[in-house]
């Protein structure tokens, strides 16, 4: 299986997340958000975090426009998977591929610690390793992770059980402690913690580690 991870202007996460793919057994290449098409055969895109042209208008609002954004619309489009994490999902908002937006934390503070996600949901490919209602330790470091969606498409979320997980102590004021969606598809996600800086024990949690094998085997399997 073959994994894109794309660089911006200011990203910050694309060695950690092209480690945590090839840790699975993924092979990665890496993407220039000025290159216009994706490599032959990638099987997942993955657009990570940091501050992609220094955070300028809405987050993410300006790497949206980057050549490479058509190219990964596309990818989605086709059924492809797309992994955006923090500052990339973030990007993946402001392309339309899921629903909803980042806003300013609540507190108008910058956060950064490790806490706890709640696994909301197994029926993907991200998650499947995991137990629903699982606790996992996840870091998190953003500012504008406060995630906000109209009644209707919250409802909608809840409904088609396209919540993939939640906060137990909710940091930034996000609706219903969301910290990750999911497409219609279920081929896309989306979250603000970053399980690619919890890959392996040294870095103080591997609670990332099964989303990455969790992608590998349900990709086999597609």
């Amino acid at each position: 299986m073959k994994a894109a991870v794309i660089t911006f202007p200011g990203s910050n996460c694309d060695r950690d997340l092209a480690l945590a793919f090839e840790s699975a057994g993924f092979e990665v290449a890496r993407v220039w958000h000025k290159d216009s098409t994706l490599p032959q055969g990638v099987d997942v895109v993955g657009v990570p975090g940091g501050f992609s042209f220094g955070d300028y208008l809405r987050c993410g609002a300006i790497a949206a426009q980057s050549p490479i954004s058509s190219a990964i619309k596309a990818h989605a489009t086709r059924g492809g998977y797309v992994l955006g994490i923090c500052n990339g999902f973030q990007v993946i908002t402001e392309m339309g591929l899921l629903p909803g937006v980042l806003m300013r934390n609540a507190t108008l503070k910058f956060v950064c610690r490790t806490l706890t996600l709640r696994v909301a949901t197994t029926q993907s490919d991200f998650t499947r390793a995991y137990a629903k209602g699982q606790d996992i330790r996840i870091p998190i470091a953003h500012h504008d992770g406060n995630y906000t969606i109209d009644p209707e498409g919250l409802a909608r979320l809840k409904g088609e059980d396209r919540i993939a997980f939640t906060y137990g102590e909710n940091p930034n004021g996000s609706m219903a402690d969301i910290a990750g969606i999911l497409s219609e598809n279920r081929r896309v996600l989306g979250m603000m913690p970053h399980p690619e800086r919890a890959n392996e024990a040294a870095l103080g949690s591997a609670d990332g580690r099964p989303m990455f094998a969790s992608l590998m085997g349900g990709m086999a399997l597609a």
